[in-house]
Order: C-alpha cells, then sequence, then structure tokens
C-alpha cells in the first residue's frame, strides 16, 4: 500500500494517506492563532490531512500556557488564516478540540475559569506556567451532572466556529489523559451517576458529545482520537476492561457515521485490538505511533489502518512527505523549542 496514494475521506479527497498528528506547539500568545502559526501550517501543507495542535473548546480547557482556543471571535479570525494557509498546498485539515480537564494549573487559565475533571482525582506532577514556572497540578473540581450537558455544547459551539472559520472538520481529543479520556479511564472516573461506573457509563460522555458534534457539522467532518493503554498525564493504562471498553466505543462511533478514528497505537494495543476497533467502526482508520514509511505502509497494507499520522517527522520536516517519497534523511530535533514563543524551532526548520 503505498502512502503517495490520494484517498476519499468522507466527501474529502486527500492528496495523499499521510496524516500530519496535531503536536502542542504554544505559539498562541494570548490563546489566539496568529501569522507565526499561519506560516508553520501553511509549510506543511503538502500533508494529505493536517490536524492542528490541542484547540480549547472554552476557557475551562485552557490547560497548558499559550495555547489556542476557538471560542471567540478574534480566535476564529485567526484560524482563518491557518486554514488558508492549509489549503494553499492542498492539505484538508481538521480543528483539533482539546479540553484538558485536570491537566491544567490556574495560572494557564483565564479570570473565572477553573479546573474541572469527572472526579475530583488529582494528577500526580507538574505543569509549567509563563508567570511562575514550573507548578503542581492542582485538585480539580468534580462536575456536576446537570453541568454535563453544558460542556459539550461548548464542544457543539466550537465545533460550528471551526466550519465558520473554513476548517473541513474537527477532531475531538479522547486520548493522552485529557477531558474526554479522563470520562473513559476508570482510574479518573470514580462518578456514582450513568457517567461513571460500567464500561458503557463511562463512554457516555464521548458518545454524547461526538453525537452532537456530528448533529450540528455533520457526521463527515467529525472525528475523534483515542489512545487505549495509555499512562500519559498520570492515566491508569493497564485496566481489564480495555479492549472491550475500545470496542465497544468504536461500535458506537461507527454508528454515528464519524469520519474517522485517530489511534495512538501504544506497544499494547497490538494489531489484534487495532483489527477489532477497525471491524467495530467500520470506517477510517488513522493510526499513529512512531512511524516511519515503511511501518505505515505495513500498518496500511495489513488493512487496520488507512491512514499514517507522523508527529516529530512533521516538526522538524515541513517538507516530509517529500522526504518519504524519496528517501532523504531528516532533520534533527531541537526539543528545547517545542513549546517556546518564537520561530526558533518552529518555522525555521530547513526544507530539502
Amino acid at each position: 500500500m503505498n502512502l503517495f496514494q490520494s484517498y476519499l475521506l468522507g466527501t474529502l479527497r486527500l492528496q495523499s494517506r499521510i496524516v500530519m498528528a496535531p503536536m502542542t506547539r504554544s505559539r498562541a500568545v494570548g490563546n489566539v492563532p496568529n501569522d507565526l502559526m499561519a506560516e508553520y501550517y501553511r509549510q506543511r501543507s503538502s500533508a494529505g490531512l493536517i490536524i492542528t495542535e490541542g484547540t480549547a473548546p472554552s476557557p475551562n480547557g485552557l490547560g497548558y500556557a499559550r495555547i489556542p482556543g476557538n471560542f471567540s471571535d478574534a480566535q476564529v479570525d485567526g484560524w482563518k488564516k491557518v486554514t488558508a494557509a492549509a489549503h494553499s498546498g492542498g492539505a484538508k485539515i481538521f480543528l483539533q478540540l482539546m479540553h484538558t480537564g485536570r491537566i491544567t494549573h490556574p495560572l494557564n487559565l483565564p479570570h473565572a475559569a477553573e479546573v474541572i475533571a469527572p472526579s475530583a482525582v488529582r494528577a500526580a506532577g507538574q505543569m509549567w506556567t509563563d508567570q511562575s514556572g514550573m507548578q503542581d497540578l492542582p485538585m480539580p473540581r468534580a462536575l456536576e451532572s446537570h453541568e454535563i450537558a453544558g460542556v459539550i455544547e461548548e464542544y457543539v459551539a466550537t465545533s460550528k466556529n471551526a466550519i465558520r472559520a473554513g476548517f473541513d472538520g474537527i477532531e475531538l481529543h479522547g486520548a493522552n489523559g485529557y477531558l474526554i479520556e479522563q470520562f473513559l479511564n476508570p482510574g479518573t472516573n470514580k462518578r456514582t451517576d450513568s457517567y461513571g461506573g460500567s464500561v458503557a457509563n463511562r463512554n457516555r460522555f464521548a458518545v454524547e458529545t461526538a453525537a452532537a458534534v456530528a448533529k450540528a457539522i455533520g457526521p463527515d467532518k467529525t472525528a475523534i482520537r483515542i489512545s487505549p493503554f495509555n499512562t500519559f498525564n498520570d492515566m491508569v493504562g493497564d485496566y481489564p476492561e480495555v479492549p472491550q471498553q475500545y470496542e465497544s466505543l468504536a461500535s458506537h462511533l461507527g454508528a454515528l457515521k464519524l469520519t474517522y478514528i485517530h489511534v495512538v497505537a501504544y506497544s499494547k494495543v497490538g494489531e489484534p485490538l487495532l483489527r477489532s476497533i477497525k471491524k467495530a467502526f467500520g470506517g477510517t482508520i488513522i493510526i499513529n505511533g512512531s512511524l516511519d514509511r515503511q511501518k505505515a505502509e505495513a500498518a496500511l497494507a495489513a488493512g487496520y489502518a488507512d491512514l499514517a499520522a507522523f508527529a516529530t517527522g512533521f516538526l522538524s520536516n515541513p517538507d516530509l512527505p517529500h522526504r518519504l517519497r524519496v528517501g532523504l534523511p531528516l532533520n534533527a530535533l531541537d526539543p528545547s523549542t517545542f513549546y517556546s514563543a518564537d520561530d526558533k524551532g518552529y518555522t525555521d526548520y530547513p526544507t530539502a
């Protein structure tokens, strides 16, 4: 299977099967997308599909310093520059909606915003704040049952804003220990109402959010990212119901006709679970996780994935599809610039 073949994703014709994975880059000073970000995405617009960095659907979701939102008119106007830049090179672009839940610090939130989660379970570890450096992650406030519909509506409103900004669709971030996965995971979800306890109840928030967004903007413009066995952000990665939970979730999302599921394929995920998710979902699967061209094409040929997402490869190589096609070496990464505020290590990596 050739990575460089075009692919029909719902109604969108992608110029290749190469996806730029979402990566937090922390350049949205004031939480508003800017010209520097537009240039970054323009440089990488030879991808088939670009999935943006995690973007907050509400002030409460602004977990990290300098990450963008999409809940204000100024943010929508900023994103319009980004979508135009991505489309200029032929890429399609989805906005990733990332509510960080308990993974935040009050210093990174605007006035009146708060740290919320499914349950009052504090995450171990620290987070960077521009004001005071590294700070311990705080205890979140558990959402009341009657508040959950309002959180879902924030995703809906932000999804509508995404279409207004020129995005081809949105990806719900249900992975990596953020709010949706905090509902999925029994280590962070201690609820006793209809959103906690059983596998079906823990899946409920993800399914209801996906259904509401799909109803608002169309299932062909709605997708989700998941990460079975994830331990990032102090998550309980290995619990007995993992295969059952994610197969059930995929089945419900398939019934909604979402356009894709993006799977972070940690080593424990394995081909059997990927095949089960693919079968249960019945639609496009994007695979992500330490891929090179050979591994990506092997996954596509095996049939449990349809598109391949590359993260750090795109970070340091704006022209990654060209380099993969002709076998050129990749630029070395500079981790010290991953989350800084300027163009160094962002828009200054050389092309071939």
